[in-house]
């Protein structure tokens, strides 16, 4: 038996669940499993079939269905029984609850009505991917699920383009090769990226390469299973000092000092206080 029934404080118990094998899933997010007053699920079926799995009895205790359509009725459901003094486990189909899973409203509400509002933590696909793609992981923008049209998905992307970290998104497998070559399209061809699929699962696959090469590689391919892309921050050309000083005494010609700074640091994407000091000086030569 890998749980423990224990005695559980009032309040809402967040549970990851697994994103692949069974196994995953935390010894103290089983106990709170086997422990809470009340359960409630993203998907009652997975999270009974998980239970079973792992030996958890629901011991006369029905499994509440929460999700993104349940409205404030399946909420306010919640939310009573925190007010009569109970502990609420709730856990998502598979991950971390509010990461691109329900869950947000519950957990606010909860707060805002001075509940006790904790977390059994465990997996997530975003953490593994970027454990698993190679690319830098010092800072990274978790962009979830990007529009399914490709004009309205362009935008967003190019709202994306300058974030300063690594961008994590989530794809459906219909839709991967078309958000790869948008990637492409609007980021650069030459940008790393990686592709993982099915993570802890049978099949899990880590692609890695340019945005062009991986979209080039899904063209025409039939592709299943949970997908995190994941895309490397831009990294800037270096710039020649020589070319941007050159740059400041074409700009000089026609325009003011200030101008020509302006005109310079925006073409070499640099910072304008160090350009307007050079153009000063090449000012007054």
């Amino acid at each position: 038996m890998n749980f423990q029934k224990v005695r559980l404080g009032a309040g809402l118990y967040f549970v990851a669940t697994p994103i692949g094998a069974a196994r995953d899933i935390t010894l103290r997010a089983l106990d709170v499993l086997a422990s809470a007053d009340v359960i409630a699920a993203e998907d009652t079926r997975s999270l009974r079939r998980l239970m079973e799995i792992h030996g958890v009895p629901l011991d006369g205790r029905r499994i509440l269905a929460y999700h993104d359509h349940s409205g404030a009725g399946a909420r306010g459901k919640i939310i009573d029984a925190l007010q009569d003094g109970k502990s609420v486990a709730y856990a998502s189909e598979a991950g971390m609850p509010l990461i691109a899973d329900p869950g947000y409203d519950l957990g606010k509400e909860a707060a805002e009505a001075g509940h006790t509002v904790t977390c059994a933590p465990g997996p997530s696909a975003a953490l593994m991917a970027l454990t698993l793609a190679g690319l830098p992981t010092d800072a990274f923008f978790f962009a979830g699920f990007l529009p399914n049209a490709s004009g309205a998905r362009r935008s967003r992307i190019e709202a994306l383009r300058d974030v300063p970290g690594t961008l994590v998104f989530y794809e459906s497998p219909k839709r991967v090769a078309a958000c790869l070559s948008d990637l492409a399209t609007v980021l650069g061809n030459d940008r790393q990226a990686a592709m993982c699929r099915e993570l802890t699962k049978k099949f899990e696959e880590v692609r890695r390469g340019t945005l062009e090469e991986l979209a080039a590689d899904l063209q025409g391919q039939t592709v299943k299973g949970e997908i995190v892309l994941l895309v490397d921050r831009g990294h800037s050309e270096t710039v020649n000092e020589s070319d941007v000083e050159e740059a400041l005494k074409r700009a000089l010609e026609t325009h003011s000092v200030r101008d020509a700074a302006d005109l310079v640091s925006e073409m070499y994407k640099l910072p304008r206080r160090p350009i307007y000091q050079k153009a000063l000086k090449l000012g007054k030569g």
